[in-house]
């Protein structure tokens, strides 16, 4: 499975190559990272048939997580991709924001990694 990792934060590329290692590894899982929406978009462009799944970041400067999945559902109003949303907030204004603009679902910061995995292998 094909997943895009859209975060700001450079070491979610770290955290997310260790906490999968053995997935990664096994080839069950395929992670690409992108640093803003804009970069998200423009990696978008050559691989959207082949990504699964999209994590993104709400809260990054540039453009915003609601703004990438309102481009990326204008588009592809249904999943595929499956789209994620994560933030540091847990707020009901953003989960709303999410669910409105077509969020298949919604994680909280820090992630629970566990948690993740058994929704990443439900979604398979």
């Amino acid at each position: 499975m094909k997943i895009l990792v859209v975060d700001d934060e450079h070491d979610i590329k770290t955290l997310f190559e260790q906490r999968f290692r053995r997935e990664i590894r096994s080839g069950e899982l395929n992670f690409n990272f992108a640093y803003s929406g804009e970069e998200a978009l423009d990696f978008l462009k050559d691989h959207l048939s082949e990504v699964v799944l999209i994590l993104s970041d709400i809260n990054m400067p540039g453009m915003s997580g609601i703004e990438l999945l309102k481009r990326i559902r204008s588009t592809h109003p249904m999943s595929p991709p499956t789209i994620m949303m994560i933030t540091a907030y847990n707020d009901e204004e953003n989960y709303n924001q999410a669910k409105q603009f077509g969020a298949d679902d919604f994680l909280n910061k820090p992630i629970d990694f566990s948690s993740l995995k058994q929704k990443l292998f439900e979604s398979l």
